[in-house]
């Protein structure tokens, strides 16, 4: 099952050492499968509010997501984002492509 990679980017800086970052980042995902499938376009908020941006990668499991974060590779550039750029990231499993919603309240429904 699918893995993501979330961020939520709640300050951004045009720093020298986030270019670095943004130019060595897919060097640390390729090996891992990791690929980016959201990463900062304008956000358009429909409900609430949505200070910053996002960033999704997707790998092809949890196994693989965690590898990639505790990698080396990753490891040596992480500072680079982190040290200019203010925000939190998770990593997730994905949901089964017949996923349905309505079981999963019929679980909670049974408490």
């Amino acid at each position: 099952m699918s893995a993501y990679g979330f961020a939520h980017l709640r300050s951004r800086r045009n720093h020298p050492d986030v270019i670095e970052y943004l130019q060595r980042i897919q060097a640390t995902l390729d090996p891992f499968v990791g690929r980016f499938v959201i990463h900062g376009p304008p956000t358009e908020v429909v409900e609430g509010a949505w200070p910053g941006s996002m960033v999704l990668i997707e790998f092809p499991g949890l196994d693989e997501a965690r590898a990639w974060y505790g990698s080396p590779a990753y490891q040596a550039i992480v500072h680079l984002r982190t040290d200019h750029i203010e925000g939190d990231l998770v990593l997730i499993e994905g949901v089964a492509p017949a996923y349905d919603p309505a079981v999963r309240a019929r679980t909670l429904q049974a408490g």
